[in-house]
């Protein structure tokens, strides 16, 4: 960790002031207006706690939910949010209107002492996502510190994950932001070997970088989903109805003419000639996909054989699923991938789940407590195992070199 932590914070700094943190309660809502999981919420409990255990005064929230285009919308009002962590703590929990302005302000300073109070959504406010610096220097009066344990939000330079951290000092990172730089970045500098990676997904152009990055780095890296397709046919293999991305052929042929014992790509596939017509789903080779099916999962093969690779493995990170996981069968690949790595980590391996669609397999497969570490963030963490400097991160105060 090159960025101080709340950790590094002095009882001066800390005590009876009011602590300004930067959460990812950028959480799925059900039907009814509830939440449909609150992982991101849980996940901040532990730097609110230490934090007010260190005698902070009040914990002052700030985070966004959804995309309501810089304007209030209350189809994304963070109140529900509120009420659902007023369930988590015996701590008070208050919800504020306001984000910013003199009734934001005198909100944060008349809280009874151990509050948490969360503010309205971020995105409310137009200059939030331009980094508006009139903006930020407003966040600023909310705290006394800042903390930024939002690792979802840590790729974007958006007035409350960076801006503010120019105008309120100290600014320092949270437990759960501490805890994804500190896997995420020994798997990359320090991996204990066999390292392998594991990617998947629909598309290779939004995984090419982390290619890139990853192909010197891994002993093995390992090519599931969709995003298949488009090496196949650079392979000059029929892939049917696939989906392909024809304008990265070229590149999906240079990956694999620069890793021929690095890159595994997929020996068979799940294909049916539809997502409704899972009754005919079956396997086929690689190279037996019909000109009327789609590639809709890795094959029962590719699953075996992913899953020794993982097994002789002592570091995995894994981003991307191995096929449509929400839908049965086509979940086969991507449970048996989440059985391996858990199976790894049984017998001692680091894995590290990299946030987004495999964060919520893994969640949904009941196995998400047998990973070493489940990412909050996953464009963040694809960027950060792309090499990209975080914004939310290089804002922070260095820590002194020993």
């Amino acid at each position: 960790m090159a960025r101080k932590t709340i950790r590094d914070l002095t009882d001066v700094e800390l005590r009876d002031r009011r602590a300004l943190v930067r959460v990812d309660f950028n959480v799925p809502m059900d039907d009814a207006g509830g939440i449909a999981d609150d992982t991101r919420v849980r996940a901040s409990m532990p730097t609110i706690d230490a934090l007010l255990a260190r005698g902070a005064r009040a914990v002052v929230l700030l985070s966004h939910l959804g995309r309501p285009k810089g304007a209030p919308d209350p189809r994304y009002s963070l109140a529900p949010v509120a009420r659902h962590l007023a369930s988590l703590t015996d701590h008070p929990v208050r919800f504020a209107p306001a984000t910013v302005g003199d009734e934001a302000v005198a909100a944060t300073t008349s809280a009874a002492p151990g509050t948490i109070l969360l503010l309205e959504n971020t995105r409310f406010l137009p200059g939030e996502e331009k980094n508006d610096d009139g903006l930020a220097r407003q966040m600023a009066r909310l705290g006394d510190c800042y903390v930024n344990d939002a690792f979802g939000s840590a790729h974007r330079a958006h007035a409350s994950t960076e801006g503010v951290a120019h105008h309120l000092r100290p600014a320092v990172a949270g437990l759960l932001m501490e805890r994804e730089l500190r896997y995420l970045g020994e798997a990359l500098a320090e991996p204990v070997r066999p390292f392998v990676a594991v990617l998947g997904g629909a598309k290779i152009s939004g995984k090419i970088d982390v290619i890139e990055a990853l192909l010197p780095r891994v002993d093995r890296l390992l090519i599931g989903g969709a995003m298949a397709c488009t090496f196949f046919e650079a392979m000059g293999l029929e892939t049917g109805r696939s989906l392909v991305e024809k304008d990265r052929l070229g590149m999906a042929r240079a990956l694999v003419e620069r890793g021929p014992d690095t890159l595994l790509l997929p020996d068979d596939a799940l294909v049916s000639t539809s997502l409704d017509a899972a009754a005919s789903a079956h396997a086929v080779p690689r190279a037996g996909i019909g000109a009327a099916e789609a590639m809709y999962d890795i094959g029962p093969q590719t699953a075996a054989r992913f899953g020794r690779e993982i097994a002789a493995a002592r570091t995995v990170v894994w981003n991307g699923p191995m096929g449509v996981f929400e839908t049965p069968p086509f979940d086969r690949g991507t449970r048996a991938v989440a059985d391996a790595m858990a199976r790894a980590t049984d017998a001692g391996a680091t894995t590290i789940v990299g946030g987004g669609d495999s964060a919520a397999a893994v969640e949904s497969f009941g196995l998400a407590e047998r990973m070493s570490h489940v990412s909050t963030g996953g464009g963040a963490s694809l960027e950060f195992l792309e090499g990209k400097v975080l914004p939310g991160v290089a804002a922070l105060d260095e820590r002194a070199s020993l």
